[in-house]
């Protein structure tokens, strides 16, 4: 009977192990199916998002193509409204340069080329003669401050330093004073001088009412007085003079020291326009039968009058002399130019 039993457990043995298999099978199915199916909702997820995403896409498309046109449209509205401005300005230019010259009058010298336009006026007033010189600056490199022959020292006339230079114009340009060197007078410059964008000779902090008067690259006025050195070398000054005092800032006088006041002299002046052209003007003085010289009060008025917005006093009396195309227009008081340090010249 044992080996009866025996007998049909080995003959049933093999179905019972396939009966055992196909319900693990079973079992790891029902486990495969929860994957499989959340597996199938995460394509699905996956499907609508880059359906979304192709939409996004497109829309996203559309809309950069109507900023670009929207772009375009308004470049083009720009472009127009520069024109228009560019246009207007031109206008407005040729209205301000009439004005000027109507208060000016009709030029009695011109000199014109691609780098500079300069005419001359007669100034004739009142008590007082000499003359104006308008410069407009194509390109600003054109105007110089120049050393009597180069070097510290010396000095020489600004009829001299115009032909040294082959310059069209000049006029005489800061104060100066005189030491001895080696038993030998040696002149330098007042103040504060900048050739080529380098100081002459160190910096000089502002005292008893001393400016720095010079232009820039660019060809723009600048001026005012300075105690420290980068206060003045970041306005970066190219070319530049000292003297006493400031006359005209922003189109106002301004106040003047009282030892200036009320008295008629020979006067330089240099200043600027409001639309960037230069103004130079030599008073003769001390000739009553010719000019008497004028006070910085009356020189204000008329600076303010002819529209100046900024205007420094450079040295005057026997210095002030107006050079143009090598001949000498105003009348020196010495009753000849006088040698000085430093000179400003206008190349043509």
């Amino acid at each position: 009977m044992r080996l009866v039993n025996l007998f049909f457990i080995f003959l049933i043995a093999p179905f019972i192990g396939l009966g055992i298999s196909l319900t693990d099978f079973a079992e790891r199915s029902e486990a495969l199916g929860l994957p499989v199916a959340e597996l199938d909702e995460a394509v699905h997820t996956v499907e609508n998002r880059v359906s979304d995403l192709q939409q996004n896409v497109a829309f996203i498309r559309q809309s950069i193509a109507e900023q670009e046109r929207e772009y375009k449209e308004q470049q083009r509205i720009l472009r127009e409204l520069a024109a228009k401005s560019q246009k207007h300005k031109q206008m407005s230019d040729q209205i301000y340069e009439e004005r000027i010259l109507a208060m000016l009058g009709p030029p009695v010298r011109i000199h014109r080329s691609d780098r500079v336009e300069i005419k001359v006026f007669k100034l004739d007033e009142l008590g007082y003669r000499g003359y104006i010189a308008k410069a407009k600056l194509f390109d600003p490199s054109v105007v110089k401050v120049v050393l009597a022959k180069d070097k510290l020292g010396e000095k020489e006339t600004t009829g001299e330093a115009v032909a040294r230079t082959g310059a069209i114009f000049g006029i005489n340009g800061g104060g100066f004073f005189t030491v001895s060197r080696d038993g030998r007078p040696f002149t330098l410059p007042m103040g504060n001088t900048v050739i080529n964008g380098k100081l002459v000779d160190g910096f000089h902090p502002s005292h008893k009412d001393l400016f720095f008067a010079g232009i820039q690259k660019n060809g723009n006025l600048i001026g005012g007085k300075f105690f420290k050195e980068e206060d003045l070398m970041k306005l970066k000054p190219w070319q530049g003079v000292s003297f006493v005092p400031i006359l005209i800032k922003d189109g106002k006088p301004v106040p003047l020291p009282e030892k200036w006041q009320h008295t008629k002299q020979p006067r330089t002046i240099i200043g600027e326009y409001a639309n960037g052209d230069l103004i130079m003007i030599v008073v003769d003085g001390r000739q009553s039968d010719w000019s008497s010289g004028v006070t910085l009060e009356r020189l204000q008025i008329k600076l303010i009058e002819l529209g100046v917005k900024e205007g420094y006093n450079l040295d005057g009396g026997g210095s002030s002399t107006f050079v143009f195309n090598g001949e000498v227009l105003n009348r020196p008081s010495d009753g000849k130019q006088r040698p000085v340090a430093t000179n400003i010249v206008i190349m043509p």
